[in-house]
């Protein structure tokens, strides 16, 4: 099955989640702005079989979506059940709830489609960016995980699958999470030659564009 992956290509490492996703044998499209605004669904972004929202700093990507009219295609492409996987700054856009790194509330624009609160620089600043080797549910153990400027998620819905974990100063914290066809991870898979991540969420755009009408 031939699949067309939108990737947001607004900010952060746009072309190399393209990359990984060409690698994978997928179609990989950036995405600026709405393909039609006058679409009455989800303005044509509802022909892609899976989205892709990936690092970068979160309050631009935000205010860009916004700015693009991007933010309420996206969300109806997520809660009509096509795939959306964020990365780093994407897990945060996905939350529901943002915090900084004293855990007070942030307000910025989010897209609200993962029931979770992730607190943005978990790890701490562009210096403190480090790689180590992670396991990670459905997908294999020792996928070298590359944090930058990490968020961590620190609450969860109980329909939130917990993929992976981050040791933060002694305190175990999701670093990837699933709920039904939304994807996330604090990590960059995109920035090593691993496939496997982009993979599993590729399997998940399979079953979701076989099941189109």
């Amino acid at each position: 099955m031939s699949l067309e992956i939108g990737v947001i290509a607004m900010q952060g490492a746009f072309r190399e989640h393209c990359a990984m996703v060409e690698r994978c044998g997928a179609h990989a499209v950036e995405i600026r702005q709405a393909p039609d605004p006058a679409d009455a669904r989800f303005a044509g972004l509802d022909r892609f079989d899976g989205l892709i929202i990936p690092g970068g700093e979160s309050t631009v990507i935000g205010r860009l979506l916004v700015m693009c009219g991007l933010v309420d295609p996206i969300r109806g492409c997520g809660r009509a059940g096509m795939p959306v996987y964020g990365s780093c700054a994407g897990l945060i856009m996905l939350c529901s709830e943002i915090e900084g790194p004293d855990g007070m509330p942030l307000d910025q624009p989010r897209l609200g489609l993962l029931d979770a609160r992730a607190r943005r620089n978990a790890f701490g600043r562009q210096i403190d960016s480090f790689t180590a080797p992670l396991p990670i549910r459905h997908v294999g153990p020792d996928i070298e995980a590359v944090y930058i400027r990490a968020p961590l998620i620190t609450r969860r819905g109980e329909g939130v699958e917990v993929l992976a974990e981050a040791d933060l100063a002694g305190t175990v914290l999701p670093a990837a999470v699933r709920q039904g066809n939304i994807l996330a991870s604090a990590f960059h898979p995109e920035l090593t030659e691993d496939t496997r991540f982009h993979r599993y969420f590729l399997s998940m755009c399979e079953d979701y564009a076989a099941g189109k009408p």
